[in-house]
């Protein structure tokens, strides 16, 4: 099986319905979370989540534009970045 690998990171002063905002967009989506990594570091709230978007319903320049649009919303900063740009930005 074929994985579509994306990074999305999310980061913001800590609030109620961080992860169930997201986690439902990404549900709805078709969009598998394969890893999730959170803590809060003083007031402020960090995620990132590498989730496979194969079997997603939506483009990827949708999915940016969307989790960007609940990031604002909830005035967190949102990135999302394909494995294949992380792998090349830090490759030796």
């Amino acid at each position: 099986m074929d994985k579509e690998l994306v990074f999305i990171t999310v980061i913001g002063k800590d609030r109620k319905g961080i992860v169930a905002k997201f986690s439902t967009y990404l549900y709805r989506s078709g969009i598998n979370i394969e890893d999730i990594s959170q803590r809060i570091m003083d007031k402020y709230f960090v995620m990132v989540m590498l989730v496979d978007t194969h079997s997603a319903n939506r483009t990827l320049d949708r999915i940016g534009r969307d989790l960007a649009r609940i990031g604002k919303s909830m005035n967190l900063a949102v990135q999302i970045q394909h494995e294949n740009i992380f792998k090349m930005m830090h490759r030796i």
